[in-house]
């Protein structure tokens, strides 16, 4: 059995004295190990809800970074002081490009709170475009290549490559793929490379059924016509799998998702526990 908790999320399960805040973190057990997923956005958030949630970092066996913006990543330094040292630490080999978001004239910067030579001192880091195995039945996606879909973009989102600045590739996105014994479940973290893009890849690598898909998908940004794309994708080439979106889905998303696929969609709070 794969057990999965939302540790950090934009809302708490009611009544769980857990706290808020905008960001994303994953916890996957397996009797196999543990792995962090994201770190959510300030550390604080982190330790607190892994707290409340009876998970000792301590435990923890690897991390898997799904791509270098804070509110993924802005926990590392938090979390570094309870994990053991010298864990991998799995992400895209682009994970440490600076990324940028743009404020009118201004170029605010919205990547890893931390330099990579601060990173590599606490961890062991494993950057491939490559799937990865973390653990037994725990995979990265690797690289989203093939994006014939529309993909997960914020329209200020910035690099500085070759003297201009240009719009955010997203080359580092990446998600997490559990090989359960039903099928693979995808785990995402903001999904930027495009959620119908991102499903194609793992069922085209992982050759397998999608029975679940959690965490932050990016429709927010999502047009009727694309949210109308994804619900028959979704239903036509998937089968409808259960899904449990959270972080960047947005509101609008979530209900249009929810008015297709009925119970079979579900939010997934800080809070949440699944298992597979």
């Amino acid at each position: 059995m794969i057990s999965l908790r939302c540790v950090v999320e934009n809302s708490v399960l009611p009544s769980s004295r857990l706290w808020a805040e905008h960001g994303v973190s994953f916890h996957i057990e397996t009797p196999d190990g543990q792995v962090l997923f994201d770190t959510g956005q300030s550390g604080e958030v982190l330790l607190h809800n892994a707290a409340r949630l009876g998970i000792d970092l301590a435990h923890v066996d690897a991390f898997a970074i799904s791509h270098a913006h804070y509110d993924h990543t802005g926990g590392l330094r938090h979390a570094f002081k309870h994990t053991r040292p010298m864990i991998p630490l799995y992400a895209n080999a682009d994970l440490f490009r600076e990324r940028y978001s743009r404020r009118g004239e201004d170029y605010e910067k919205i990547g890893l709170p931390l330099a990579r030579a601060e990173i590599a001192a606490h961890v062991e880091l494993r950057l491939s475009d490559e799937p990865a195995k973390m653990l037994p039945g725990v995979w990265t996606t690797g690289r989203i290549v093939d994006r014939s879909e529309f993909e997960g973009r914020s329209v200020g989102h910035r690099i500085f490559e070759d003297g201009e600045w240009l719009p955010d590739p997203y080359r580092d996105d990446l998600s997490l793929v559990l090989e359960t014994g039903d099928g693979l479940v995808v785990i995402c973290g903001c999904c930027h490379a495009g959620l119908l893009n991102t499903l194609a890849h793992v069922k085209r690598v992982f050759k397998r059924d999608i029975i679940a898909v959690l965490g932050g998908t990016h429709l927010t940004s999502a047009t009727d016509a694309m949210l109308k794309q994804a619900i028959n994708t979704l239903r036509t080439d998937y089968g409808t799998p259960r899904l449990y979106p959270n972080h960047c889905t947005g509101r609008q998303a979530y209900a249009r998702l929810a008015e297709a696929f009925g119970d079979k969609v579900q939010p997934c709070p800080a809070g949440t526990v699944l298992a597979f």
